[in-house]
Order: C-alpha cells, then structure tokens, then sequence
C-alpha cells in the first residue's frame, strides 16, 4: 500500500520490526532493542495500531502499548499531532448535526513525552492495614511546556493564527505552571490570538462549536482524551490520523485508533486513517507536500464513490471492508494520474 500511494515519486527504503504484542510473544519484551535501533535510523517510521486487553497486566513491562510509549521517548518525539478534519462525503457520519461539523478543521497538538504518564513516582503500594493505594504523578517542566508551546505558536501560524491552550489550572499546580509558560511564550508571537480553556470548559465547546477551534495545544493525558471525542466529528476514529515529531524532521506515523483485537481478521476495519497517516509523513518528514495531498485526494474521490467501511456507512453508499477500502483509494490514486 505504501509504494502505491508514494509510487515512484520518491526512492522507498522500508524495513519492518516487531514491537508491541509481537515483540512481546517473540522476545519477551515490547520494544527490542533492534527494533529501537532501527527506528533511531530511519528517517521516518509507520506504526500499526497497538493496545488491547494486554495493556492492563499488572506487569508492566509485558504491556504492549509500552513499546510505543518508550519509542516516542526514546527518539524524542514529544509533539503529537492529531488533525481533526471533516471530508465533505462525511457529514452524514458524524454523531452531531451537519450543521455543527460542516467546515471542521482543527489540529489537536499533544505534548507526548511527559504529565502523568511518565512521572514519577507511581504505581501501587498497600498500607500497614492491608489497604492498596495508587499513586500516579503529573509532573511537568518549563522547558518541557515551553517547548510544545512553541510548536503550537508556529502551528497556528501557518494556520488560520488561533490557539488555544488548555488545562486545568484552577485545580492543578502543575496545570497553573502550563498556563503561565504558555502565556510567556505567546508574547513571541503578537500575530497569533492566544486563548486558555480548562479541559471541562474546552470538551464542552468540542462538541458544541467545534469550528470554533483552530490550534488546541494540551498536555499527554487531556491530548489523549480529547482527540478521541474529537474523532466522532469526524464520523469515525477510523478517519483520525497522527504525527509524532520531535526537533527535526523524523516523525513516527500512526493512527489514533487502537488495535480492535474484537474485530482483528474479519477484515471490517476502516484502514483511512493508517492511510492519512502516510499522507502526513510525506508532508512532515520528506517535504513533499505535493504527494500528501495526492493521498488526500485520492481518500477524497474513493468517499465520493460511496465506498464506506461499516463504521463511516451510511444510508446509500457501498459498504466494503478494510482490502476493498484500500483498494478503492488505490484506484482513485490511478485516475488522479490519469
């Protein structure tokens, strides 16, 4: 699928590696170090979906998703981006009105690499009477929201110049020390309008004005949640792709979704985003814009078509699964050459 979107427009090295539940099943742990070593050399990387029931054992080092968790880190890639956009085609698949959603195109930036998924100290401990008590911590740095901060700035920037930051900094220290870096950073950037909304206050207008929305830059854990009541917008979580860049120009490429072990071989699952997900990469990491709206359109003409996979199907369109989707959009990229 990737050398039929990228053709040959660009020289493709690939090479694949196993993390997650592989890895996990094959060498015990779910990032190998060669896998690790693979991905720091490579100039960008595709991930398939990950997460499952396996994410809960109480061994975290057998969790899958822990893989994915230490590669970001790892290489550094602390800038999540998550575009929310709505095809026209889409409109009926939304769970709002029409109304609400026509015209959505919003970027959610996630900061990846710290907050209460990383900090320390955690876990699960028991008291002298037998009691068990977790502890997680949100922790964050000011050069750690400095740095998202910028990178939302700038993202603004070359967008319709609108972010907004959001926290919660009414009730968390560590969210009132996000609100006031943010607010230093913004002064750089005078031509950007800077707004600040607790996360209760920003999930409410997600879903009530959405377009309202341009840049929302936010920390791991409200990034995390809001993006996924974001994908809904859009008609589907299926339609929601991601970027994880760090300084330079490598990015790891993903969809939003999980891995759905509930529907895994049935061939039901909706592969649009994985395919955004490319789409991304060939803007971000390779600079080849040209090719990224290639596959932005041929995903566009393949919806035009009525193609539909079960979780974006509507009254009147042509229901497929995942080979038949992909199919569709290959053919679409076909015509686009003519």
């Amino acid at each position: 699928m990737l050398r039929a979107l990228c053709g040959n427009r660009i020289p493709l090295e690939t090479q694949e590696a196993s993390i997650g539940a592989a890895a996990v099943e094959t060498v015990g742990v779910p990032l190998p170090e060669a896998t690790l070593e693979l991905a720091r050399k490579a100039e960008a990387i595709v991930f398939g979906a990950v997460g499952g029931p396996l994410d809960e054992l109480a061994d975290r080092s057998k969790r899958p998703g822990s893989g994915l968790l230490r590669m970001r880190r790892e290489l550094g890639l602390f800038a999540n981006f998550r575009p929310a956009y709505l095809f026209d085609e889409l409109a009926g698949a939304s769970t709002l009105r029409p109304e609400i959603v026509k015209g959505l195109d919003l970027m959610i930036l996630r900061e990846l690499n710290g907050d209460i998924y990383f900090g320390e100290p955690r876990g699960i401990s028991t008291d002298e009477a037998g009691k068990r008590h977790g502890v997680n911590t949100m922790r964050y740095s000011e050069d750690e929201i400095a740095r998202i901060a910028r990178v939302g700035f700038e993202t603004a920037r070359r967008r319709r110049g609108k972010l907004c930051s959001v926290d919660k900094a009414n009730v968390l220290e560590t969210m009132h020390l996000w609100r006031e870096v943010v607010t230093e950073i913004g002064r750089e950037y005078p031509d950007v309008e800077l707004s600040h909304l607790f996360v209760d206050a920003a999930s409410m207008l997600l879903l009530r004005r959405p377009t309202s929305f341009d840049v929302i830059v936010t920390g791991n854990m409200f990034g995390d949640i809001l993006s996924d009541a974001a994908a809904m917008l859009t008609g589907s979580i299926g339609m929601l792709p991601s970027a994880s860049l760090g300084t330079g120009t490598q990015g790891l490429y993903e969809p939003v979704h999980g891995s759905a072990p509930d529907i895994a071989g049935q061939n039901i699952a909706n592969p649009l985003a994985a395919i955004l997900s490319t789409a991304m990469m060939l803007r971000q990491s390779f600079n080849r814009a040209d090719l990224a709206e290639r596959v932005e359109a041929a995903v566009r003409g393949a919806l035009a078509e009525g193609y539909r996979t079960v979780d974006i199907d509507q009254p009147g369109m042509r229901r497929v699964g995942t080979r038949e989707m992909g199919d569709a959009v290959v053919a679409a990229l076909k015509r686009l050459d003519g």
